[in-house]
């Protein structure tokens, strides 16, 4: 057990109690403490470092990594983090992003399909492509009405309105907006309306729509969260959104190439996002990483708009 003074001297750091915090009820690696903390590797091992020397924590080898756990939850430093958590801001974050760890850690399937991402289109199978999977895919979707919010030429659109009842795409480039109805035009579609506007104030009448999807619009919005927040008014109760994004990154001359107000989102911003806006069973995960640098991952998250 750890002195009074040791436990008092190392909790004053505010990084370390969050660790603490986490390492309370599950062991996490210092990987897994990097990806909720968004911290350096060497930031999060000195941090560990004073904490197993004041005699707080404790670490076991499994396979090529070590486990930390807290020392002594129960006594007196769990009494001091139960106190400390109401003060500690970014406490419910780092809970939320530590159950996201622990599901990729368990989740051995998804480990199988990233193990051969990547491989669909460089080893060659007779009749086997992404646009096939994704016309099957689309088969499987029941025919509703559905919002592309950030639409841009509409591409997306089209794709969409082969399977749904209507698609309304909507998009503040008015040269983008003629652009996609041009197109729809020449290949026939007459089920897919253009619509000049913004992803905050969309011009679609409340509960309206079964479905929203953003597909690598929500990083050019201003106020991205003001954006999920119209997508949950559009959508009828049990209606679903969907955002197609870029990992957060350090590119920053996405914001001259590409206009990007936002370069990207890490998965807990997303999260929150969906949450505050009032969408349930929120879940994210990254389905690519782009070989050639800046290797831009892109994340998926879904939502439901509660009955």
């Amino acid at each position: 057990m750890a002195s009074i003074l040791k436990i008092l001297r190392v909790a004053a750091d505010p990084n370390r109690l969050r660790i603490l915090l986490l390492l309370r009820g599950e062991e996490l690696s210092v990987a897994e403490l990097q990806e909720i903390l968004s911290m350096g590797q060497s930031t999060i091992s000195t941090h560990l470092s004073q904490l197993k020397q004041a005699g707080l924590v404790e670490d076991r080898r499994t396979g090529k990594s070590n486990l930390y756990s807290l020392i002594g939850g129960d006594g007196l430093v769990g009494e001091l983090l139960t106190e400390a958590r109401a003060e500690i801001p970014e406490a419910g974050a780092d809970q939320a992003a530590m159950r996201r760890v622990l599901h990729k850690r368990q989740d051995k399937m998804r480990s199988f399909f990233d193990s051969v991402a990547g491989r669909l289109g460089k080893d060659y199978v007779p009749g086997k492509s992404w646009k096939s999977v994704a016309e099957a895919l689309l088969r499987l979707m029941p025919p509703m009405a559905i919002a592309d919010l950030g639409a841009g030429e509409g591409a997306f659109a089209l794709l969409l309105a082969e399977r749904a009842k209507r698609v309304i795409a909507v998009d503040t480039s008015a040269k983008m907006i003629e652009f996609g109805r041009e197109q729809a035009l020449r290949y026939g579609v007459s089920n897919v309306e253009y619509r000049l506007g913004d992803m905050e104030e969309v011009p679609i009448e409340s509960a309206s729509v079964d479905l929203v999807f953003f597909s690598q619009s929500l990083h050019h919005a201003l106020h991205p969260e003001r954006a999920v927040e119209e997508a949950a008014r559009i959508l009828v109760p049990g209606g679903r959104v969907v955002i197609l994004d870029l990992v957060k990154h350090r590119f920053e001359e996405a914001r001259e190439l590409y206009a990007d107000e936002w370069l990207g989102f890490s998965e807990t911003e997303l999260e929150t996002m969906l949450e505050k806006a009032g969408f349930t069973a929120v879940q994210t995960s990254v389905v690519h990483k782009e070989a050639e640098t800046p290797q831009f991952q892109t994340l998926l998250a879904v939502g439901d708009k509660p009955r």
